[in-house]
């Protein structure tokens, strides 16, 4: 049976480079699922706590559909085993990612397990109670951004990662090749 590793494709990470990144995984998932134990815990669904005042509530809402709220008024059978479906696709399609991808600088590195973390923590949300839950609400004035929870920033954060690491590596292609 073949066994596809980092070093199996050519690449040698280091051991410690492999365990730093299933511990801030690790850690994203567990201070995920913590918060958003105290949300379910102490604030009734839909109601508020002001956090800073005309910039920042907490809010309890639960997000059915997907990223940015997307999908959440939809109503169709089956939601939940499709969310969570697409949902654990797109963890897969970053695992395949991760391991066959030709080059992984450090921001790479970190914004994987930041977007592996923050996925798996909302997975676990779809998993155990059939959807997410958000908390964060941030807005100005009448104007709200959709609410979000610790897994969702850790996924833009690691988004954000990747994109300077593809940026750093093109630019270094070019540099090469003047």
């Amino acid at each position: 049976m073949f066994h596809a590793t980092a070093s199996s494709m050519g690449k040698s990470w280091p051991d410690h480079v492999r365990w730093s990144t299933f511990i801030v995984a690790g850690s994203i998932v567990g201070a995920d699922q913590l918060c958003k134990a105290f949300v379910r815990q102490l604030i009734p669904l839909h109601d508020s706590i002001s956090l800073i005042p005309g910039l920042v509530n907490l809010t309890h809402v639960q997000n059915t559909g997907a990223v940015f709220g997307i999908l959440n008024a939809a109503d169709f059978p089956f939601k939940p085993i499709v969310m969570t479906g697409v949902a654990l696709l797109a963890l897969v399609i970053l695992g395949v990612y991760a391991v066959r991808s030709s080059s992984h600088g450090a921001a790479a590195r970190i914004g994987l397990a930041l977007i592996f973390g923050g996925a798996l923590g909302n997975m676990a949300d779809r998993l155990m109670i059939g959807h997410v839950v958000d908390f964060i609400d941030v807005y100005w004035g009448t104007y709200h951004f959709w609410a979000f929870n610790i897994a969702d920033s850790t996924i833009t954060i690691g988004a954000i990662c990747l994109l300077i690491d593809t940026v750093r590596a093109e630019h270094h292609d070019v540099s090469n090749t003047a």
